[in-house]
């Protein structure tokens, strides 16, 4: 008998071949998929006393005939009479071709999905394909149907001794890498792996007589009782490790897992694992595989769990989402988020149990999770309140507390006079450890954040916490980083001021996109000369602009500013100051005096002038004006100059600026080579 089609267009098959040809490899997990489905089925009408004939093997058997051209799929499930034919094949509810193509023409998936089209996807490969079966039904005759891709069909009855079907593809010129062993061991391994039913691609092989050769054991590429479809009280960690080294043969262990297990209100079963995340955002996404029914679906879950989710390994298995879907119908399914919401839910659980019940085997993993903790808590408002409970910080001691613990521990040492907590962190301690050594000296404690998130998460704390602040160990001196009190003022006179600026200033390395701003403080004589320290808000505001870009981007640009304390009360300094003094004065004396008398003259030029407007200030007094300006300019560079060719002369000042640049990891190249050579001068004094 021959037959056309139920298609309200003839452009199906072109449609299939052309605009599913990206995804043509998923024609296979299809049809193997409707074999399993034939067979499960079978199974099904035999518990229930509807088949009452002998199950017997019950595999789905998948062959290779390069010669013929030939790829099949064979079942000894239900099969189909002439009837089930047409109505399941001959049948197709596809409508509104324009629409159509222009919605779904780069998504296999959908295509297939939305319109029914599983069985069809086999014309994505095969110029013909065959449908060989034999309903289960008493006294049903055995068929054949074959389509040559287009509309037409015939269909004959034939002798068929046993129940199921075959599906015969002849596999067309464009596609004979279908052909292959490989290249079907391949796509049987990624999408029947953990079907129900056995899947037997060919016989296992042997070495003999130095080739591979079949035994006759058949090869079976999948497991059907895979981990996470079994109770959890069946199973031992040996055999969630097993299972996962299945699915990640290459991977490191994991840290630990979850399994889900959810009835209601949808069904989901699963398997997380935790893997050891180190400090980077080099990520491996694209790790949790989903499935329906045990038929793998994708490994992009991102419109399924949230994005922070992403970063574990294992499986999730759920009936509830369709086969086929699209990115954008995913995320707006309402079981999928549901789904979302409760993954999150029982990893948030699953840590919290860990943190209660065994704290010490909690912090010897922190380190390899702490990342993908943190990554949670600055995307999903939820967990952020959640993981609150067992997000820990680590000292320099290398002892764990959450937020609540170390504000304790330190509230009496590390609150400032304005009532503020004062976390004091490094996110290098190697690098800075002059500066968290001068805050443990001082009876502070620090914690180590040098993850790539924590400026982010430091912000998060803050806005979270009103009166907590965070403050890296080198952004100001130690006498300032908790404010007691107020500090003592030094008591340079301005000129002596500007003096120590210009030895400093003059001094200083250029280093691009660097600047320094030359400070003043009494640390006390028993504090170091000179410390560089940068403002926290900057330095924080640079990082966060390296890691977003965009809005902030503009603060990536700017340069680094950094400060330059000099303290006045250092011997040192006092002795730079009386040495400089006795060098330069005899030049800088006369200056000075005369940019007194210039300001002075400025000074009362002013206030004659405080409340007069522009206009009516006579352009004479004006230019008066301006000429004692730039006199007054001239003369502070001629100060400046002498005061930094003396600089210049004096070894020592140079040495406290590259000694305080050495601290901060920046004396680098030829600086730091000239830093070495006038050591050993001075040495040798």
């Amino acid at each position: 008998m021959k037959g056309t089609i139920g298609v309200t267009t003839d452009n199906i098959f072109p449609v299939i071949k052309k605009f599913l040809y990206s995804d043509h490899e998923i024609f296979l997990r299809e049809i193997v998929s409707n074999a399993v489905d034939a067979t499960q089925k079978l199974k099904t009408l035999s518990s229930v006393g509807e088949y009452k004939g002998e199950l017997g093997e019950l595999k789905v058997k998948v062959s290779v005939d390069k010669a013929a051209g030939t790829l099949t799929i064979s079942d000894r499930g239900i099969g189909m009479t002439s009837e089930d034919i047409d109505k399941y094949i001959n049948q197709i509810a596809f409508s509104g071709a324009t629409e159509f193509l222009e919605k779904y023409k780069n998504d296999a998936n959908a295509i297939i999905g939305h319109f029914g089209l599983g069985f069809y996807s086999a014309f994505m490969v095969a110029k013909q394909v065959d449908i060989v079966t034999k309903s289960y039904k008493d006294g049903a005759k055995a068929v054949k149907w074959s389509c040559d891709g287009t509309p037409d069909y015939t269909i004959e009855e034939i002798d068929k001794a046993d129940r199921g079907t075959d599906i015969v593809l002849h596999i067309d010129d464009d596609n004979k890498d279908f052909l292959e062993d490989s290249k079907i061991s391949f796509l049987l391994n990624k999408y029947c792996k953990f079907l129900p039913v056995e899947i037997v691609f060919g016989k296992k092989k042997e070495w003999k007589d130095g080739k591979q050769v079949d035994t006759d054991e058949d090869n079976v590429v999948n497991d059907v009782n895979p981990a996470w479809v079994r109770k959890p009280a069946d199973l031992k960690d040996e055999d969630y490790d097993k299972f996962y080294r299945e699915l990640y043969p290459m991977a490191e262990s994991p840290l630990f897992h979850i399994h889900l297990n959810v009835d209601f209100p949808f069904h989901l079963t699963g398997i997380l694992y935790f893997p050891k995340i180190k400090s980077n955002m080099d990520l491996q996404r694209n790790k949790i595989q989903l499935y329906c029914n045990q038929v793998f679906v994708t490994d992009s879950v991102e419109g399924i769990v949230p994005e922070f989710l992403t970063l574990l390994h294992g499986v999730i298995d759920s009936p509830d989402i369709p086969l086929n879907v699209s990115r954008s119908y995913l995320q707006a399914d309402s079981n999928v988020k549901k789904i979302s919401s409760h993954i999150t839910k029982k990893v948030a659980d699953s840590l919290e149990d860990l943190f209660k019940k065994d704290r010490k085997a909690f912090e010897e993993k922190w380190d390899n999770m702490r990342l993908f903790i943190v990554y949670g808590m600055l995307s999903e408002e939820k967990f952020y309140d959640r993981a609150a409970k067992f997000n820990l910080f680590k000292n320099t001691e290398g002892k764990y507390f959450t937020l609540d613990e170390y504000k304790e521990k330190v509230k009496d040492a590390q609150t400032d006079k304005d009532g503020n907590l004062v976390i004091l962190y490094t996110n290098n301690e190697n690098e800075q450890h002059s500066y968290v050594q001068a805050a443990k000296d001082k009876g502070y404690d620090v914690i180590v954040l040098d993850g790539q998130l924590d400026t982010h998460l430091v912000n998060a704390v803050e806005q979270k916490n009103e009166k907590i602040r965070f403050t890296r160990v080198d952004a100001d001196v130690v006498e300032r980083l908790i404010a007691k009190e107020d500090l003592d003022k030094s008591v340079l006179t301005k000129n002596q001021q500007e003096a120590l600026t210009s030895v400093f200033q003059s001094q200083l390395p250029k280093i691009d996109k660097t600047n320094f701003i030359v400070d003043f403080e009494n640390l006390g004589k028993d504090q170091q000369p000179v410390v560089i320290t940068q403002a926290e808000f900057m330095r924080r505001m640079k990082e966060m602009s390296a890691v977003n870009g965009g809005m902030m981007g503009f603060y990536g640009e700017m340069p680094d500013s950094y400060s330059l304390v000099v303290n006045t009360a250092n011997p040192l300094i006092e002795d730079i100051l009386k040495d400089e003094e006795s060098k330069c004065n005899a030049e800088v004396e006369p200056l000075n005096k005369e940019r007194q008398e210039l300001d002075d003259k400025m000074t009362a030029w002013n206030t004659a002038h405080k409340d007069a407007k522009d206009a009516d200030i006579p352009q004479a007094e004006k230019d008066e004006k301006k000429k004692m300006q730039d006199r007054a300019d001239e003369l502070k560079k001629n100060v400046e100059s002498i005061v930094s060719k003396y600089a210049a002369d004096n070894k020592q000042v140079r040495q406290i600026i590259d000694l305080a640049l050495l601290s901060n990891n920046m004396l680098k190249g030829e600086a730091l080579s000239s830093f070495v050579k006038r050591s050993f001068e001075l040495l040798k004094k």
